[in-house]
Parts: C-alpha cells; sequence; structure tokens
C-alpha cells in the first residue's frame, strides 16, 4: 500500500473543503494533519514529505467525514487554541472565539497592577477566560461557576493541564448564588443570541454549541439582567466588571449594569472593530 505524505494529505484536504465551501479550508486541513498525526507547526514545514501511517489516513478520513458534515475542528479534535494556550472542548462547552481574547486583553490590563486580586468568571464553560487570565498575572487567583457540572470538568481537566489548579477553584451554581467575599474583578461571557435567532446560527454554532451557552432569551438580555442585579454585591469597593457584548447590544446592557448601581467606563472593540467588552466598575473613575 502507497501512503501519502503530510503535505499531499493537507493539500487534497485543503481542496475538498473548499469545493464544499468552507471558510477556511486550508486552516482545517492542516490542524486535521496535524492533528491526527502529531506533528507541530515546525515539523510540517520542516518535514512535509513525511509519510503517514495507514491508521493516521483512517482517522484523517474519519475527520475529513465530519468536517464535511459541518463539524467544527475544534470539536473533531477535542481541543481549540486561546489566548495562546490549548484548551479541551466538549459539547457541554461553547467553543472559545478570538473575540473573546478583548476580555482577557482587558481584564489582564486593569489588574497589571493588583497585589494579589481575586477573579470570578461566571459561566466558565471551558475555563478559558479565567485560566487564561492566571497565565497571565501569576500573582492572582481565581473560581469559574458554572451550572454545568459536565462543563466543569473539562474546566478543572484544563486548569490541571496548564499547571494553573493550585490557583483556580470550580463551583457549580447559578451566577452568584452561594458565593462568599469579594472579587476584584468579575468576567464574564454570557449566553446572549435572542432565542429566535438561534435558527439562523450557523450551522457548527448552532448544532455543536451547547443551547445553554447561547440562549439569552426572548431579548438576549436575560443572562445580563441576572448579571447586572448581582455582580454588584460579590464585587471589592474597587472592582471591575469585564462583561462580553453580542452584536448591538451594548446600549442596552450599559443600562441595564446602570441601573444597578454600576458605573459603565467603556465599551472595548474587538479586532474587527465590534464591541466586545463592556467594562463596568462600583464607583465612578
Amino acid at each position: 500500500m502507497t501512503l501519502t505524505t503530510r503535505d499531499h494529505a493537507m493539500r487534497m484536504l485543503g481542496v475538498k473543503f473548499r469545493a464544499a465551501g468552507l471558510p477556511s479550508p486550508e486552516l482545517d486541513a492542516r490542524l486535521l494533519v496535524m492533528g491526527v498525526t502529531g506533528a507541530s507547526d515546525i515539523e510540517m514545514l520542516r518535514e512535509p514529505g513525511t509519510r503517514m501511517s495507514g491508521a493516521e489516513e483512517a482517522r484523517l478520513a474519519e475527520c475529513e467525514r465530519r468536517r464535511l458534515a459541518g463539524e467544527p475542528v475544534s470539536r473533531i479534535l477535542g481541543q481549540r487554541e486561546f489566548w495562546g494556550l490549548t484548551f479541551a472542548v466538549t459539547s457541554a462547552t461553547l467553543d472559545p472565539r478570538p473575540d473573546s481574547e478583548t476580555l482577557v486583553e482587558t481584564a489582564a490590563a486593569l489588574l497589571r497592577d493588583a497585589a494579589a486580586p481575586r477573579i470570578l468568571d461566571l459561566g466558565t464553560g471551558t475555563g478559558c477566560l479565567l485560566l487564561a487570565l492566571l497565565h497571565e498575572l501569576p500573582q492572582a487567583q481565581g473560581i469559574g461557576v458554572d451550572v454545568s457540572p459536565e462543563a466543569l470538568s473539562v474546566a478543572t481537566a484544563n486548569a490541571a493541564r496548564l499547571g494553573l489548579s493550585g490557583r483556580v477553584a470550580f463551583r457549580c451554581g447559578n451566577w452568584t448564588e452561594g458565593l462568599e467575599g469579594k472579587f476584584d474583578l468579575v468576567i464574564s461571557n454570557p449566553p446572549y443570541i435572542r432565542h429566535g435567532d438561534i435558527a439562523a446560527l450557523e450551522r457548527e454554532v448552532r448544532e455543536h454549541d451547547p443551547m445553554l451557552a447561547l440562549d439569552g432569551g426572548e431579548d438576549g438580555l436575560s443572562a445580563y439582567r441576572a448579571l447586572a442585579r448581582s455582580i454588584p454585591d460579590v464585587l471589592t469597593q474597587d472592582g471591575h466588571a469585564v462583561i462580553e457584548l453580542g452584536l448591538g447590544q451594548a446600549d442596552e446592557v450599559g443600562a441595564l449594569f446602570e441601573s444597578a448601581g454600576m458605573h459603565v467606563l467603556r465599551t472595548v472593540p474587538d479586532l474587527a472593530g465590534v464591541p466586545r467588552a463592556l467594562v463596568a466598575a462600583r464607583t465612578r473613575r
């Protein structure tokens, strides 16, 4: 049996993905070949002629089938890179998006000079926001809360893999209920898709992200209302909240936090220029 090389497999897979209209065919093909062979970026560049084993070819064929059926690459491989770190993802967790790195960058800047900040992540999912911050801020500690025990298992495993278990705790609960103590920063990427808009989402999102992490109620603001009510009670006097925004929601979410007694300081755009992170404080700056 003649076995193909990594480079040839990647190029042929990219052609198939492009013909199928996938949005990033070459990148998807590269990630899948790397995933099934264990090759690094450098090995893909330096050793393009390395032949795949029969088992690797079989696994790649299964990956091809799943990708053409609309399953995201991260779900196929069971992991996603975020903030330069690798996070396990499962059907119980939202797939971390690059847009959400805006929240990490914003929050890290707010805490850069803090001596030993406490961070609370509400709706933690994979733990990507909280764990990225703890990786960035060696002096910080944090708690991640999620209503899904399955998601918390993923977050716990991610913390262990990243060597952060000693500075983080995860608990199952509904937002801030039952939490003790105050936090210097609360971060959250809540569900914010309007219920009626879910059917129109991209197939990769609609069929593979958990509905708990997507459905924001009839107007998309249900989770924001809960957060606006509960966050002020768990923030220190000089604490901040950094909350992810959906498209076009900045004004409405800002009004909810202002009505709850917090002060909206600014919104921070993502790389596409979309207002992505709302920054609010207990005291006016």
